[in-house]
């Protein structure tokens, strides 16, 4: 039986999502319309949808083929298992999009939103649902979800904003961006909001986080091994089990007579 309070979070997910798709213009193209372009496109002469509206439109598995994406709205589009690897989507709308299992491997979204995504079929993670990010590009982009065990491995990512709208700790039911288990190995990120991110068992290997704000992050027993932290805040970050080993700037870092369990990290 499923408990009454995942039941009533269900409803209210549900009852936001009707609320938002009713009050959204129609899009500029029907579904079919897109898979027909994307079927005749090619990598080297790939569509071009720039600014365009596909709010809503259900692009479950298609297969993007390098397509000119930058700032079209995608809002609420299903884009299940679909394929946006080396698409351009600088400051496209992806709020409230179904990704699961989506590939956005290298995709440029620089200054893209990507707000509150599906991207598991249950409130439960489901290995291999997560959206990947590997090698993309989101500087300066705003994204606020859970991507839990999602690889961003080698992404850039400096100056993107994960923290919650009020940077207070709560919105709404999801109160904190969660990249729990996330490979984060080599990216960049520097000069990152990542105030109150959950990013426990995190791989943070060689990260760049040189004046990155992890105020309030979780970071229990997530792995920094050889990564920068030059000028970051750690103010009331939790370090319980965090490896520290080989970390650069750690002695410039701000707030850490404030972080929790700092005699726990693991240096």
């Amino acid at each position: 039986m499923v408990p009454a309070a995942d039941l009533r979070l269900r409803a209210v997910a549900l009852a936001a999502a009707l609320a938002t798709a009713s009050a959204a213009p129609a899009a500029d193209l029907t579904a079919r319309q897109v898979t027909e372009a994307l079927y005749h496109a090619t990598d080297a002469a790939p569509v071009d949808m720039s600014k365009r509206n596909l709010a809503g439109l259900d692009l479950a598995g298609l297969g993007f083929k390098k397509a000119r994406l930058a700032e079209a709205n995608l809002f609420g589009a299903d884009l299940t298992g679909a394929d946006l690897s080396d698409v351009d989507l600088r400051a496209a709308k992806l709020d409230r999009v179904i990704a699961i299992g989506a590939r956005f491997d290298r995709a440029n979204l620089a200054g893209a939103s990507l707000l509150r995504p599906t991207t598991t079929t249950s409130l439960e993670t489901i290995k291999g649902e997560t959206p990947s990010f590997t090698g993309a590009d989101l500087t300066g982009a705003r994204m606020f979800g859970a991507f839990i065990g999602g690889s961003f491995t080698g992404a850039r990512m400096s100056g993107i904003t994960l923290a919650p709208f009020s940077d207070t700790g709560f919105i709404e039911i999801l109160w904190r961006t969660r990249l729990d288990s996330a490979d984060l190995a080599g990216a960049d990120l520097t000069r990152a909001n990542l105030s109150h991110v959950s990013l426990r068992f995190a791989n943070l290997r060689g990260a760049n986080l040189k004046g990155a704000v992890l105020k309030n992050a979780d970071l229990s027993h997530a792995d920094l091994t050889d990564a920068d932290l030059t000028g970051a805040d750690l103010a009331l970050a939790d370090l319980d089990g965090t490896r520290l080993a080989g970390v650069k700037g750690l002695d410039t870092a701000t707030g850490l007579a404030t972080a929790r369990n700092r005699d726990k990290a693991i240096n």
